[in-house]
Protein backbone atom coordinates (compact mmCIF):
# COMPACT_ATOMS: atom_id res chain seq x y z
CA UNK A 1 0.00 0.00 0.00
CA UNK A 2 1.05 3.49 -0.50
CA UNK A 3 0.91 6.75 1.87
CA UNK A 4 1.61 10.10 0.65
CA UNK A 5 2.02 12.51 3.75
CA UNK A 6 1.52 16.03 2.83
CA UNK A 7 4.22 18.21 3.63
CA UNK A 8 2.59 22.24 4.17
CA UNK A 9 5.29 25.00 5.56
CA UNK A 10 5.38 24.43 9.29
CA UNK A 11 4.49 20.74 9.15
CA UNK A 12 6.58 19.03 11.69
CA UNK A 13 4.74 15.27 12.39
CA UNK A 14 5.62 14.67 8.53
CA UNK A 15 8.72 12.81 9.36
CA UNK A 16 6.84 10.55 12.57
CA UNK A 17 4.36 9.98 10.03
CA UNK A 18 6.52 8.54 7.30
CA UNK A 19 8.64 6.63 9.82
CA UNK A 20 5.20 4.98 11.21
CA UNK A 21 4.62 3.84 7.84
CA UNK A 22 7.99 3.01 6.08
CA UNK A 23 10.03 2.00 8.67
CA UNK A 24 7.38 0.15 11.58
CA UNK A 25 4.79 -1.23 8.85
CA UNK A 26 7.09 -1.57 5.93
CA UNK A 27 4.48 0.56 3.77
CA UNK A 28 5.50 2.84 0.69
CA UNK A 29 5.58 5.94 1.89
CA UNK A 30 6.05 9.66 0.10
CA UNK A 31 6.11 13.03 1.01
CA UNK A 32 3.94 15.02 -1.39
CA UNK A 33 4.59 18.96 -1.11
CA UNK A 34 1.46 21.32 -0.73
CA UNK A 35 1.71 23.10 -3.82
CA UNK A 36 1.45 20.16 -6.32
CA UNK A 37 -1.73 18.75 -7.55
CA UNK A 38 -0.02 15.11 -7.90
CA UNK A 39 -0.89 12.33 -5.35
CA UNK A 40 1.63 10.39 -6.88
CA UNK A 41 -1.03 7.40 -7.33
CA UNK A 42 -1.51 6.39 -2.98
CA UNK A 43 -3.72 4.59 -1.70
CA UNK A 44 -3.93 6.43 1.59
CA UNK A 45 -3.26 10.59 2.12
CA UNK A 46 -2.00 11.75 5.64
CA UNK A 47 -2.55 14.98 6.85
CA UNK A 48 -0.39 15.50 9.38
CA UNK A 49 0.21 17.58 12.63
CA UNK A 50 2.15 20.91 12.82
CA UNK A 51 1.86 24.45 12.30
CA UNK A 52 0.84 25.25 8.62
CA UNK A 53 1.48 28.15 8.05
CA UNK A 54 2.43 29.14 11.62
CA UNK A 55 -1.64 28.73 12.62
CA UNK A 56 -2.08 32.19 10.68
CA UNK A 57 -5.63 33.40 10.97
CA UNK A 58 -6.21 29.95 12.88
CA UNK A 59 -5.47 26.97 12.62
CA UNK A 60 -5.26 24.94 9.32
CA UNK A 61 -7.53 27.70 7.63
CA UNK A 62 -4.72 28.99 5.37
CA UNK A 63 -3.47 25.65 4.63
CA UNK A 64 -6.81 24.62 3.17
CA UNK A 65 -6.36 26.54 0.32
CA UNK A 66 -3.41 24.89 -1.06
CA UNK A 67 -3.17 23.31 -3.71
CA UNK A 68 -2.88 19.60 -3.13
CA UNK A 69 -5.96 19.87 -0.45
CA UNK A 70 -7.98 20.25 -4.36
CA UNK A 71 -6.66 16.66 -4.69
CA UNK A 72 -7.05 16.01 -1.63
CA UNK A 73 -10.79 16.43 -1.31
CA UNK A 74 -11.10 15.00 -4.77
CA UNK A 75 -9.44 11.67 -3.46
CA UNK A 76 -11.78 11.76 -0.22
CA UNK A 77 -14.98 11.68 -2.53
CA UNK A 78 -13.95 8.86 -4.28
CA UNK A 79 -14.11 6.91 -1.25
CA UNK A 80 -9.99 7.25 -0.57
CA UNK A 81 -8.90 7.05 2.98
CA UNK A 82 -7.74 10.00 4.73
CA UNK A 83 -5.97 10.08 7.55
CA UNK A 84 -5.87 13.49 9.90
CA UNK A 85 -3.80 14.14 12.93
CA UNK A 86 -3.57 16.90 15.26
CA UNK A 87 -3.42 20.18 13.05
CA UNK A 88 -4.27 17.75 9.85
CA UNK A 89 -7.63 17.45 11.59
CA UNK A 90 -7.67 21.29 12.14
CA UNK A 91 -7.27 21.62 8.02
CA UNK A 92 -9.46 18.89 7.64
CA UNK A 93 -12.49 20.30 9.49
CA UNK A 94 -11.37 24.05 7.55
CA UNK A 95 -11.75 21.95 4.21
CA UNK A 96 -15.24 20.42 4.79
CA UNK A 97 -13.73 17.27 4.81
CA UNK A 98 -15.20 16.75 8.58
CA UNK A 99 -17.78 18.49 10.48
CA UNK A 100 -17.13 21.00 13.45
CA UNK A 101 -14.37 22.96 14.66
CA UNK A 102 -11.00 22.52 16.97
CA UNK A 103 -11.12 25.85 19.10
CA UNK A 104 -8.34 27.03 21.55
CA UNK A 105 -8.00 24.59 24.36
CA UNK A 106 -10.36 25.66 27.51
CA UNK A 107 -6.90 25.90 29.79
CA UNK A 108 -5.78 28.53 26.68
CA UNK A 109 -2.48 26.84 27.19
CA UNK A 110 -0.84 24.62 25.03
CA UNK A 111 -0.68 20.74 26.19
CA UNK A 112 1.65 17.72 25.11
CA UNK A 113 1.27 14.87 27.69
CA UNK A 114 0.00 11.76 27.31
CA UNK A 115 -3.55 10.94 27.23
CA UNK A 116 -5.94 7.67 27.32
CA UNK A 117 -8.69 6.94 24.45
CA UNK A 118 -11.58 4.62 24.67
CA UNK A 119 -12.36 3.08 21.33
CA UNK A 120 -15.80 4.14 20.77
CA UNK A 121 -16.71 1.76 17.76
CA UNK A 122 -14.61 -0.82 15.47
CA UNK A 123 -16.96 -0.38 12.58
CA UNK A 124 -14.67 2.17 10.04
CA UNK A 125 -11.51 1.69 8.29
CA UNK A 126 -9.37 2.77 10.98
CA UNK A 127 -10.51 1.03 14.13
CA UNK A 128 -11.80 -2.34 13.33
CA UNK A 129 -8.43 -4.02 14.50
CA UNK A 130 -9.39 -2.70 17.91
CA UNK A 131 -11.63 -4.08 20.34
CA UNK A 132 -14.88 -2.09 21.29
CA UNK A 133 -13.94 -0.21 24.21
CA UNK A 134 -10.36 -1.02 24.30
CA UNK A 135 -8.27 2.02 26.78
CA UNK A 136 -5.03 3.23 24.30
CA UNK A 137 -2.39 5.32 25.79
CA UNK A 138 -1.31 8.23 22.69
CA UNK A 139 0.32 11.61 23.13
CA UNK A 140 -1.35 14.80 22.30
CA UNK A 141 0.57 17.93 21.62
CA UNK A 142 -1.63 20.72 20.56
CA UNK A 143 -3.21 24.63 21.38
CA UNK A 144 -6.42 24.19 19.58
CA UNK A 145 -7.96 21.07 20.42
CA UNK A 146 -11.06 21.71 21.72
CA UNK A 147 -13.45 19.79 19.29
CA UNK A 148 -17.02 21.62 19.00
CA UNK A 149 -20.10 21.30 16.90
CA UNK A 150 -23.77 22.53 17.20
CA UNK A 151 -25.93 19.79 19.58
CA UNK A 152 -27.65 18.71 16.36
CA UNK A 153 -24.23 17.85 14.55
CA UNK A 154 -22.97 16.08 17.84
CA UNK A 155 -26.66 13.91 18.00
CA UNK A 156 -25.83 12.57 14.49
CA UNK A 157 -22.05 12.14 14.82
CA UNK A 158 -23.15 9.95 18.38
CA UNK A 159 -26.30 8.59 16.12
CA UNK A 160 -24.79 7.22 13.67
CA UNK A 161 -21.37 6.01 14.96
CA UNK A 162 -18.68 8.34 13.65
CA UNK A 163 -17.44 8.76 17.27
CA UNK A 164 -14.31 6.96 17.16
CA UNK A 165 -12.24 7.65 20.21
CA UNK A 166 -13.15 9.62 23.10
CA UNK A 167 -11.42 11.08 25.94
CA UNK A 168 -10.95 8.81 29.24
CA UNK A 169 -9.58 8.14 32.67
CA UNK A 170 -7.43 5.71 33.49
CA UNK A 171 -10.56 3.31 34.23
CA UNK A 172 -12.23 4.10 30.77
CA UNK A 173 -14.58 6.33 31.96
CA UNK A 174 -15.07 10.09 30.70
CA UNK A 175 -13.90 12.40 32.99
CA UNK A 176 -13.38 16.22 32.57
CA UNK A 177 -10.09 15.96 34.33
CA UNK A 178 -9.43 13.56 31.52
CA UNK A 179 -10.46 15.93 28.67
CA UNK A 180 -7.36 17.65 27.69
CA UNK A 181 -8.48 20.63 25.75
CA UNK A 182 -12.44 20.71 26.36
CA UNK A 183 -13.65 19.02 23.37
CA UNK A 184 -17.63 18.64 23.92
CA UNK A 185 -18.60 15.23 24.77
CA UNK A 186 -15.21 14.44 24.95
CA UNK A 187 -14.64 13.34 21.52
CA UNK A 188 -10.80 12.85 20.68
CA UNK A 189 -11.55 11.65 16.96
CA UNK A 190 -14.37 11.69 14.18
CA UNK A 191 -15.21 9.93 10.72
CA UNK A 192 -16.83 11.99 7.96
CA UNK A 193 -20.49 10.01 6.70
CA UNK A 194 -18.65 7.91 4.37
CA UNK A 195 -16.54 6.57 6.62
CA UNK A 196 -12.99 7.52 4.88
CA UNK A 197 -11.73 10.42 6.35
CA UNK A 198 -10.69 10.33 10.07
CA UNK A 199 -9.96 13.19 12.35
CA UNK A 200 -8.04 12.91 15.68
CA UNK A 201 -5.81 15.37 17.90
CA UNK A 202 -3.61 12.09 19.59
CA UNK A 203 -0.80 11.09 17.63
CA UNK A 204 -1.14 7.62 16.72
CA UNK A 205 2.19 7.86 14.70
CA UNK A 206 4.13 8.64 17.88
CA UNK A 207 2.79 5.66 19.78
CA UNK A 208 3.79 2.45 17.16
CA UNK A 209 6.76 0.72 19.13
CA UNK A 210 7.29 0.68 23.29
CA UNK A 211 10.20 2.18 22.38
CA UNK A 212 8.22 5.28 22.30
CA UNK A 213 5.91 4.43 25.32
CA UNK A 214 3.20 3.49 23.94
CA UNK A 215 2.37 1.20 20.48
CA UNK A 216 -0.95 1.81 20.66
CA UNK A 217 -1.31 3.62 17.78
CA UNK A 218 -0.23 1.10 15.54
CA UNK A 219 -4.17 -0.06 15.54
CA UNK A 220 -5.16 2.71 13.31
CA UNK A 221 -2.44 1.80 10.65
CA UNK A 222 -2.78 -2.06 10.87
CA UNK A 223 -6.43 -1.27 10.62
CA UNK A 224 -6.05 0.77 7.28
CA UNK A 225 -3.81 -1.81 5.53
CA UNK A 226 -6.16 -4.54 6.49
CA UNK A 227 -9.40 -2.64 5.19
CA UNK A 228 -7.74 -1.74 1.92
CA UNK A 229 -5.60 -4.32 1.37
CA UNK A 230 -8.97 -6.29 1.70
Amino acid sequence: MKFGIVTFPGSNCDYDAFHAVADELGEEAVYLWHKTHDLAGVDVVILPGGFSYGDYLRAGAIARFSPIMTEVVAHAARGGPVLAVCNGFQIACEAGLLPGALLRNDTLRFHSDWVRLRVETTSTIFSERYDGGALLRIPIAHGEGRFTAPDETLDRLEGEGQVVFRYVNSAGEVDPRANPNGSMRAIAGIVNGGGNVLGMMPHPERAVDPILGSADGRGVFESLLARVAA
